[in-house]
């Protein structure tokens, strides 16, 4: 099986072609704008050094939030609309799961996304990938009530009085996971934001 993996959900933009076993190759770009038009050239560079097409790739997986809002949305948009033209299955991954893949010698994984405000994008994750605290917005404050030792917080971002090691992800440990899942309906896939826009936020306050 051949696998092409998608992460715009932050600054750090992965693209990753690979099989269960193998990454072929991968692209991982600190990118702050332009993404909508890099992303397309990027994948299609992969592909050519490969010597595939599109059609080589038998499943797509894009991680489809929490994150940055313009991210999200190119990703999603890209990955449907190739999975939908070339009937290929999409498996939407969570940015925080992806994250969850960084090799640490704790016994869970906190992967934060700053969130703005005092507030984060995380969950908690073991290191088999399970889900221990589902994906959330929550404060910092709150979100560090009751974590000790056991825990390691993982995040591109920095953060006023947490510790945090800085991202080295895994997507071999992604591709095992959900080797066996069919997919769904690109049409189905939708972004997963965990919060409100900033506009959407403004006009419910003028409501």
């Amino acid at each position: 099986m051949k696998y092409l993996i998608i992460d715009t959900t932050s600054s750090h933009m992965v693209v990753s072609i690979l099989t269960n076993n193998e990454i072929l190759l991968e692209h991982k770009e600190y990118i702050t704008s332009d993404m909508s038009s890099r992303i397309l050239p990027i994948i299609d560079n992969l592909l050519k050094k490969l010597n595939f097409s599109l059609n080589d790739i038998d499943k797509i997986l894009v991680s489809n939030g929490p994150g940055s809002f313009t991210g999200i949305r190119v990703g999603v948009t890209v990955c449907k609309t190739i999975a939908w033209a070339l009937n290929k299955p999409i498996v939407p991954i969570s940015s925080l799961e992806i994250l969850s893949t960084t090799e640490t010698s704790k016994e869970f994984i906190v992967p934060m996304i700053d969130a703005r405000r005092g507030n984060v994008f995380a969950g908690v994750y073991d290191k088999n990938l399970n889900c221990i605290m589902s994906d959330r917005l929550i404060s910092i404050s709150e979100l560090l009530k009751e974590k000790d030792q056991r825990y390691e917080f993982v995040s591109y971002d920095d953060f006023s009085g947490v510790s945090v090691i800085n991202p080295n992800v895994n997507l071999i440990k992604i591709v095992k996971k959900h080797e066996f899942d069919a997919g769904i309906n690109p049409h189905n896939l939708n972004p997963n934001y965990l919060k409100l826009t900033e506009a959407e936020e403004n006009r419910l306050k003028n409501d």
